[in-house]
């Protein structure tokens, strides 16, 4: 789990009007708080992570980095954190977050704590997110379709607007498997976007390879 397409993703895409402070919930190995200090020069960036073993990687990635100034690990949940830190406001919060909801368990206690979360994590994440955004921040999210429904009804149960949905899909034939929505707590016309990674078998799409040229040596 070091680097995956809806990390990079995000880390593409996610923006903000002039960030200067960035919080990465769930940073695992630090892929898109890294991304976003390449794109957003000024900014500083919060990453948080509750896995021992990958926030240890994810400091000593930001240690090795040309952003290490910019960077900061803390190794605890977003629950934690916030307690810990009331004071501080985000321009933008980003989380590629665990999201297999009510699924099997995936064998090995830190893919679990990775890719498996209860109802009651989104309520709680977007709850303490929608006290700790600026007045123009957004969140920005990744998510499986059928997730993404469940996160929009508890966004808005918090006042927190969809401004935008960018689909996923691998193929164009492909039904969407993916979408990354960002909301904000002013109501602006929704934007429609869509994304396609592969125009053939291992052929990447223009667009998806224009997105990530600037991260992705393979570009």
């Amino acid at each position: 789990m070091k680097i995956n397409t809806d990390g990079v993703l995000l880390g593409a895409t996610a923006t903000a009007n002039d960030p200067l402070n960035i919080l990465d919930i769930g940073t695992g190995t630090g892929v898109i708080a890294m991304m976003l200090a390449q794109r957003f020069p000024g900014a500083h960036i919060d990453a948080v992570e509750i896995d021992e073993q990958a926030a240890l990687t994810s400091a000593e990635n930001f240690k090795n980095s040309p952003f290490v100034n910019r960077l900061t690990c803390h190794p605890l949940g977003f629950e934690e954190f916030f307690n810990l830190y009331p004071e501080r406001k985000y321009n933008l919060i980003v989380s590629n977050p665990p999201f297999y909801i009510n699924s099997l368990q995936s064998p090995g206690e830190k893919l679990n704590l990775a890719k498996h979360a209860p109802r009651g994590f989104f309520a709680s994440m977007i709850d303490k997110v929608a006290a700790r955004l600026t007045a123009n921040g957004a969140l920005w999210l990744i998510l499986p379709t059928d997730t993404a429904g469940l996160v929009k009804t508890i966004a808005r149960q918090h006042y927190l607007h969809l401004q935008k949905i960018m689909t996923i899909r691998s193929f164009s034939t492909d039904a969407p498997h993916r979408e990354i929505l960002s909301f904000g707590m002013q109501e602006t016309p929704l934007i429609n976007d869509e994304l396609i990674i592969y125009d053939g078998h291992k052929i990447y799409n223009p667009q998806y390879r224009a997105l990530l040229k600037d991260f992705l040596t393979i570009f």
